[in-house]
């Protein structure tokens, strides 16, 4: 049976985010064996250290959660990250961009990201925000950032009307190389939702119900840890 909880990014993003928030929210994934946590870029640091010496890793986000900062602003953004602690980046992409069919500066975006990432050898995800694209969009998101290499394609901020889908994850599986993971977010509230994900090409789930779909995982007898 799939271990939902190990494929999980346990994640608070709220802007009014308190440091028992993230003390919590640590605890929390290294009770249930959560895959990584995912903090505002602030508490990046402070979430390093208390997970120090587990393997959980510390995500971040980056232009979040409108995508529409400068290039330069993103890349300060990464370095600061990085120099925090971060593990993974999960970044917006420019959807103004996108919507004004302007795929040059989302291929500029990536080529000037994409390197910085690389050279601290760190994973990144680019978020897409799937519930506002049409299927067409979302295919030629594919192309362009399966060509870049990235490590995931995301699904969504949390932010849009429309998160995460099982249409939207089974599309991007069928047009993403091979090599290119897909973390889906945004709405996963119960453990029925994230295995219909996982299945359909899902690898990794970011959620803030994590402790609550990880109890239905252990009622159903499939958790394991």
């Amino acid at each position: 049976m799939i271990q939902v909880h190990s494929y999980i990014d346990h994640t608070i993003l709220k802007p009014t985010t308190l440091v028992a928030d993230i003390e919590k929210v640590c605890e929390e994934a290294k009770t249930y064996s959560f895959a990584a946590v995912c903090v505002p870029p602030p508490f990046v640091k402070l979430a390093k250290q208390l997970l120090e010496g587990s393997s959980i890793k510390v995500a971040t986000v980056i232009g979040f959660p409108f995508g529409y900062s400068a290039i330069e602003a993103k890349i300060a953004e990464i370095l600061l990250a990085i120099v925090d602690g971060a593990d993974e980046l999960d970044v917006v992409i420019n959807l103004i961009a996108l919507k004004n069919n302007d795929w040059q500066y989302l291929a500029n975006e990536i080529n000037h990201i994409m390197p910085v990432i690389r050279g601290k050898n760190k994973v990144v995800k680019f978020i897409v925000e799937s519930g506002i694209l049409t299927n067409d969009e979302i295919i030629k998101c594919c192309d362009i950032y399966g060509a870049a290499g990235i490590d995931f394609m995301k699904t969504s901020t949390g932010y849009a009307e429309t998160g995460a889908t099982v249409e939207a994850v089974a599309l991007m599986r069928k047009h993403l190389p091979e090599a290119i993971q897909i973390k889906a977010s945004g709405g996963i509230r119960t453990y029925e939702f994230a295995v219909q994900l996982i299945e359909a090409g899902a690898t990794r789930l970011g959620c803030s119900a994590s402790v609550a779909i990880s109890k239905q995982e252990a009622a159903s007898g499939a958790a394991g840890y």
